[in-house]
């Protein structure tokens, strides 16, 4: 697939790549939707209820790119990205966050190729949906104690590659 760099975008380029962030939507619901009502400890009940409007909020992204795939002649795919789960409350979160910092990086690049084909109405769902992923990324981050910026986390990775818990 063409990453939108010096490679030129093409439609077919753009449809896969929406087919796969349907996949990373529908995992999300499914994450979602288990792990709200897995964590079970006190001080996550708070993020339980977080995570059940993540779900609808995932569901409704799953929408949205189903209605731009038909949009394009191409039908929406109906298969999950892979769904890892956990018995453990912060392996559930970890998980999550884990799952939105992928689908950031790929809602950034689909927006890059929508962009470089002169798709604006998708350009401004694409967006959107980025937006509320970004805040999803932010509040599991919070809920683990660490910062919402992906960029920063990552490079705070290397700092604490050393350190024993």
């Amino acid at each position: 697939m063409s990453t939108g760099g010096t490679e030129r975008v093409t439609l077919n380029d753009l449809i896969q790549g929406l087919q796969e962030d349907l996949s990373r939507e529908y995992k999300a619901v499914m994450s979602y939707v288990i792990f709200s009502q897995k964590l079970d400890k006190a001080q996550y009940m708070d993020i339980a209820a977080t995570l059940e409007r993540h779900a609808h909020q995932e569901l409704d992204h799953a929408l949205l790119i189903s209605r731009q795939l038909d949009y394009y002649g191409a039908y929406p795919n109906h298969q999950p990205a892979e769904v890892r789960v956990s018995e453990d409350n912060e392996t559930m979160l970890r998980l999550d966050l884990e799952a939105e910092d992928e689908t950031v990086r790929a809602y950034d690049q689909r927006v890059k190729q929508a962009h470089a084909l002169g798709e604006w109405a998708l350009v401004e769902v694409l967006q959107g949906i980025l937006k509320q992923e970004q805040d999803h990324q932010i509040e599991l981050a919070t809920a683990l104690g660490e910062p919402g910026s992906q960029k920063i986390r990552e490079q705070r990775k290397p700092a604490q590659a050393g350190v024993r818990r």
